[in-house]
């Protein structure tokens, strides 16, 4: 269960119990709580955006994976933006998944983290891995592999993975896949945290950009994507906003602190 700080330190945006932490105390809660010695089952940190919201309103047991995290972070400006009107306990500032996954690693270098990384295909994660080497030269990658494989090789990919010691298992198999298949390894990964990251390891990699920063500002950084990849995204979006955008008038408020259940 959350950490009495953790599970203080929130507020409901669009219906999710979500933390309020900013990007850099994020970093530092997941570096400090993996450096820290007890014994606990590993972290989930997931993270919503517009479509994790849509997808929540439309799929039961996705919405009951995100009430099963440790953390969940908001990756959406108009979800911060929700909660800075709506709430008096806004959250403290955005954390893209993409921007994490640097800060992350700059942390994880800084502190001796070892990291596995889980997805994409095997040119974009190795693509990826070479990248983040060339970066953070001092990062431990303890381990990769794509994430083309069905539930039932599930337990001997967990086995691999184990064997490298990996403290963090970074699971990047898109909405809502890497959260179900997260779930499923938590009571087998004998590391610290498992994260969600979507298409980090393409973007690591170099096959798609940021929008401009005044266009992430101002919350669109979505219509950016969209211009750019409109077979894949117009349809989610076109689905997906409307709800994301009904969720987050009429389910953000704050959460009332409480102690977490045994």
């Amino acid at each position: 269960m959350p950490e009495q700080a953790e599970y203080d330190d929130s507020v409901i945006v669009a219906g999710v119990k979500v933390t309020r932490k900013s990007r850099a105390e994020l970093t530092d809660h997941v570096v400090q709580t993996t450096l820290d010695a007890t014994p606990h089952p590993p972290r989930l940190l997931f993270d919503i955006n517009g479509h994790a919201v849509g997808l929540c309103r439309s799929d039961r047991r996705y919405a009951e994976s995100l009430k099963r995290a440790d953390v969940v972070h908001v990756d959406s400006e108009p979800l911060v933006i929700a909660s800075r009107l709506l709430t008096t306990t806004p959250v403290r500032g955005r954390s893209a998944t993409t921007d994490l996954f640097y800060d992350f690693a700059e942390g994880f270098q800084a502190n001796g983290i070892s990291c596995y990384f889980l997805g994409a295909t095997d040119a974009v994660i190795e693509e990826c891995v070479a990248r983040m080497k060339f970066l953070y030269p001092d990062l431990v990658i303890a381990g990769y592999r794509n994430g083309y494989f069905d539930e039932a090789a599930l337990p001997a990919i967990v086995a691999d993975i184990n064997t490298t010691k990996a403290d963090i298992l970074w699971v990047g198999l898109g909405k809502p896949k890497e959260q179900f298949v997260s779930l499923a390894m938590r009571e087998s990964f004998e590391g610290r945290w498992i994260v969600t990251c979507g298409g980090c390891f393409d973007f690591a990699a170099g096959h798609y950009q940021r929008a401009p920063i005044f266009l992430q500002k101002i919350g669109l950084e979505w219509l950016h994507r969209m211009v750019l990849r409109p077979r894949q995204l117009f349809w989610r979006y076109l689905t997906t906003n409307p709800v994301a955008l009904y969720a987050a008038l009429r389910y953000t408020r704050r959460t009332e602190a409480s102690a977490p259940k045994a």
